[in-house]
């Protein structure tokens, strides 16, 4: 067990390299079983959810060697279609790899998978996709098993533009027989980027990044180098950062379209900012003004995973807030440790009803989970005194390096073993 201590009250000055996405290296490193070249993944984040997807690779019969920050997967000798249960409880996104395992394999089994605990987030979609394309599914004792003897394109409509379910049919689908459509796919930025890695390797895609997804199956793959997008979320946190602590920070190399829903945000916050090429520079030296409505949605709307994030910030602005989680039910659950730090939130429903207050106090509160466990981690910087963040193991699986880049911006944070 690990924690935080972190002294609050330090303005934040700097420039951030942002690491790639976690949303795009996951499936991206499920979709290297379906190759029997050597694919190399640059600049891979050092985080807890990437180690553990490279174990359960390892536990398939795929080589996996680090150079650098890079990693080098060799799936040629790839011969176990059973994804470890362990494994799969500690990784929500093990279940992209039902859709590499089964077009491999035309078996596969899986527990199901874990994760965050932010809601149900059942597998639903995924399952009634993989169906359409003629796998046989039998659950079974906290199990997931399939089969089929061949997998055939199919024309799929999703009930809602679920990313998880959209990436795992198109794993499936690379190399089914015929052409795939999925519609009312999601367009997320990490599914146009699961596209052009597959497409690098071989595949026949096009229409990621909007509603109508088209696949035409091909019967062999082949290896590749590729670069993932960088990650919104962690330039979306560290911008939410400098808006709470004040100071000027630039986030470097992200593209700001893909987070322009969160930039509308804190510029009606009151927040400076200016975009040049993949650079987003935030200044703020002020007390914020609340922004009076955030609701989450599928993208192109307010991402999910950073209303925990944007909502820390409204809690120290002027005025009220009303912030509606749409996508995940129990989303809130860092609330109860924001109001150990002074926040005055009421949650009903979805809806999280928030009025300012002057400054957040130091406090000791635990991270629930990843996204909720930033959201304090961003509290405590802009907080008076001291504070301590317990069960960090939660925020280890999405930020890589956290403590070192908010300290080389002036942030005075450090991690200690309980």
């Amino acid at each position: 067990m690990e924690k935080y201590i972190i002294n609050g009250g330090n303005k934040l000055y700097g420039n951030i390299k942002i690491q790639t996405a976690k949303n795009s290296v996951l499936p991206i490193l499920a979709a290297t079983v379906l190759t029997d070249g050597k694919v190399k993944i640059l600049n891979v984040p050092r985080i807890t959810d990437v180690k553990n997807m490279v174990k359960i690779l390892t536990c398939l019969g795929c080589k996996a060697v680090y150079e650098g920050d890079d990693i080098v997967i060799d799936s040629s000798c790839a011969d176990c279609y059973e994804i470890p249960s362990a494994l799969a409880h500690e990784l929500r996104s093990s279940v992209f790899l039902l859709g590499s395992v089964i077009s491999r394999f035309h078996h596969a089994k899986i527990a199901y998978p874990g994760g965050c605990d932010i809601g149900l987030r059942p597998v639903d979609l995924h399952l009634s996709g993989l169906k359409k394309l003629g796998v046989q599914i039998t659950e079974r004792n906290g199990y997931i098993l399939c089969k089929c003897d061949r997998l055939r394109g199919e024309e799929i409509m999703l009930d809602c533009p679920s990313v998880g379910a959209t990436e795992n049919i198109m794993l499936a689908a690379v190399k089914a027989e015929g052409i795939t459509v999925i519609k009312n796919a999601a367009r997320e930025p990490e599914i146009e980027d699961l596209q052009k890695f597959l497409n690098g390797i071989g595949a026949k895609i096009k229409g990621a990044g909007s509603g109508t997804i088209v696949i035409e199956g091909v019967k062999k793959l082949t290896g590749t180098n590729f670069l993932p997008i960088s990650d919104r979320i962690e330039a979306g946190t560290f911008l939410i950062a400098a808006a709470m602590c004040g100071g000027e920070v630039c986030a470097e190399g992200i593209c700001a379209e893909n987070i322009s829903s969160l930039l509308h945000k804190l510029k009606e916050n009151g927040c400076k900012i200016s975009i040049n090429n993949d650079k987003i520079v935030l200044e703020n030296h002020k007390k914020l003004v609340s922004v009076k409505s955030i609701e989450t949605q599928p993208y192109p709307g307010f991402p999910t995973d950073l209303q925990a994030q944007i909502t820390a910030l409204c809690c120290i602005s002027e005025g009220h807030s009303i912030i509606t989680e749409n996508l995940f039910e129990t989303r809130f659950k860092y609330i109860p440790e924001l109001r150990k730090m002074g926040a005055d939130v009421t949650v009903i429903d979805r809806n999280a009803f928030v009025r300012g207050v002057d400054k957040f106090k130091g406090a000791t509160v635990i991270a629930h989970d990843l996204r909720g466990g930033a959201a304090l981690v961003l509290a405590a910087l802009a907080a008076e005194g001291k504070s301590e963040i317990l069960d960090i193991s939660h925020i280890d699986r999405g930020y890589g390096a956290f403590e070192y880049k908010l300290r080389d911006l002036g942030g005075d944070i450090v991690r200690v073993s309980v």
